[in-house]
């Protein structure tokens, strides 16, 4: 039986000692120890499959940590974790107290960047390059790897237009593998789709008009020919490009065969790749996302004003299912958030109802256009942002915990968070009627609490919340799902303390209902805020400012994300550390009863 060359790898040194004949069958077990790990652990799958063989070739060909090298989406870098330092602690990928699904620049020297979100690579190690320069380190290599859905990004193509006119020594790798989590859209994806059929393209191509030496396509998983250009890559001056064709899921072939189910799959079979389905339980509450899909199909059947806008997340998003429906009117931007938001505004000019729907997480990267383009001139765009709150195993990247604070400051916006998917269907139907602002829908990864949600449509009165449940001396304020919660806390406590206990649900962040904190304010000396998103500047201090402009000297407690980065980790976990579990809600209620 012949030895396993994993087993004496630990860094890429170690690597290196190897013969070029023997990396093949070092990327055969680099395969199977992925899988052999995310079949049982969970994990994004198809994409660090696919880029097996470049990860050996970079660390093999370049001095790696010495020589920079930046992931693009980091989530194709599995195996590039494995072979610098982490293979022992890989089982921890993801989990609390492990290692993180992303390159983190404190994890390990190796991970010269963290990468959770996209198109960024080109810029960080642009910025690299051209610190070695200044610092007189002009054989120091930066590689960024970059995805053909990622370098259709505004990002990405700033950063080229810049790395064009430098002597940066700086290479771009590009892994063709027609795919992000969805397929990849737009005109590049095209462009690039004929540069396979007819590599004569190649020769004259916007890479190539940008000052960058171009090379490719080239077969991605053919160890001397990826070998022999990073050679003679590493060897070149300034900016430079290597163009490579990859499959992604590579390895597993059902992987290969759906390439979007096997992004990140769940658990599954490690020999047969079947995924592991939990079996369905009757009436199961659907999940948010794909209420927001299926009402927004019901909507647009009876407006035909609404479209729908995504950058790259349609699958995620649930607007896959009005793609299907009613394909004209449903559009997929690419990874290209600003783009979505301006040209949902420009859309909303013309009197069409856009709602576009992007990751709490991801609407960051648009902050300037919803407040230039969207919000200072009143542009009635419906926003749902899916992914708020805590998120669970992708971390600190993509927690949507800071969009009740980002959002809250801007005129002219409203935002509601609703406390179910009746709430959710309710607050659809009622901006598509028609209002005088944008408004901001912030809702929650993953399954609700209704499972005969499709119920007939009812207005939501905006800037209005609900009393839940009446008490007689602490009113708990909650924004969202987190409402579920609050009621979980309060099957917790004796019937004593429940009698003492009252629960509203205020749903809008902005407006606030100032009615109803006038009378709960006025009869309740003792308040707690609950919410599922960052405590600085988000719900709770919406409450504390109210309180303050208006001579209130109650007792206010707001529990909430603390001021520092969520970790990873399953959602319940991480909401007992910010003590927004319902075990952490009613500890607290007790305390200040």
């Amino acid at each position: 039986m012949a030895k396993k060359l994993l087993d004496h790898i630990t860094y890429p040194e170690d690597l290196r000692r190897l013969a070029p004949e023997e990396l093949p069958q070092l990327a055969a077990e680099l395969r199977d120890f992925i899988i052999d790990i995310v079949s049982v652990k969970e994990g994004h799958l198809g994409a660090s499959l696919g880029v097996v063989e470049l990860t050996i070739a970079l660390h093999y060909i370049f001095n790696t940590p010495h020589d920079q090298l930046v992931w693009d989406v980091g989530h194709q870098a599995y195996g590039h974790k494995i072979l610098t330092g982490r293979k022992e602690i890989f089982h921890t990928n993801r989990q609390l107290g492990g290692i993180s699904g992303f390159p983190k620049r404190e994890e390990s020297v190796y991970d010269t960047f963290g990468t959770g979100h996209s198109s960024t690579s080109i810029s960080a190690a642009l910025g690299m390059a051209i610190a070695s320069g200044l610092q007189g380190d002009t054989e120091k290599q930066h590689i960024a790897v970059i995805g053909d859905a990622s370098i259709a990004s505004g990002m990405a193509f700033e950063a080229l237009n810049h790395a064009g006119v430098t002597d940066a020594n700086l290479l771009i790798v590009l892994n063709d593998n027609a795919i992000g989590i969805d397929p990849s859209v737009g005109a590049v994806k095209e462009y690039l789709t004929q540069v396979k059929k007819n590599r004569k393209l190649a020769r004259n191509n916007i890479i190539k008009a940008l000052n960058f030496d171009y090379t490719g396509p080239v077969d991605g998983h053919d160890f001397p020919a990826l070998l022999r250009e990073l050679s003679r890559l590493k060897a070149m001056k300034g900016p430079k490009f290597l163009h490579i064709i990859t499959t992604k899921g590579k390895g597993l072939q059902k992987a290969e065969e759906d390439q979007v189910r096997y992004h990140a799959p769940g658990k599954f079979d490690k020999i047969t790749g079947e995924i592991l389905v939990k079996p369905v339980k009757d009436k199961e509450p659907p999940k948010y996302q794909d209420v927001f899909g299926h009402t927004l199909v019901e909507l647009a059947r009876k407006n035909p004003h609404i479209v729908g806008i995504t950058p790259a997340m349609p699958t995620g998003s649930s607007l896959k299912f009005m793609m299907d429906a009613i394909p004209d009117r449903a559009f997929d931007v690419g990874i290209a958030e600003q783009h979505a938001v301006t040209l949902a505004a420009g859309m909303a000019t013309q009197g069409l109802v856009p709602f576009c729907t992007i990751y709490s997480t991801f609407l960051q990267r648009a902050y300037d256009q919803v407040i230039h383009d969207v919000a200072l001139q009143d542009l009635p765009v419906i926003f749902c942002l899916d992914r708020a709150g805590l998120v669970g195993e992708d971390g600190a990247t993509h927690h949507g915990v800071f969009d009740l604070a980002y959002l809250r400051c801007i005129p002219n916006l409203i935002i509601y968070a609703p406390a179910s998917e009746t709430d959710l269907r309710n607050i659809m139907y009622t901006a598509q009627l028609g209002l005088p602002h944008p408004i901001a829908i912030r809702y929650p990864r993953g399954r609700g609490i209704t499972p005969n949600w499709q119920l007939p449509f009812a207005n939501v009165p905006i800037g209005k919340g609900k009393m839940v449940r009446d008490g007689q001396d602490i009113a708990v304020l909650t924004i969202g799902s987190i409402a579920r919660n609050m009621t979980l806390a309060i099957d917790l406590l004796t019937e004593d303390q429940k009698d003492k206990v009252a629960h509203y649900d205020m749903q809008f962040v902005k407006p606030l209902d100032e009615l109803l904190l006038h009378k709960i304010l006025g009869r309740f000396s003792t308040l707690i805020t609950v919410e599922d998103g960052c405590i600085a500047g988000g719900f709770g201090s919406a409450v504390l400012e109210f309180a303050a402009a208006n001579g209130y000297k109650n007792k206010i407690t707001c529990l909430g994300i603390p001021d520092s980065f969520a970790a990873q980790g399953k959602v319940a976990e991480l909401q007992e550390m910010a003590h927004i579990s319902p075990e952490s809600i009613a500890r607290t209620i007790t305390e200040l009863l």
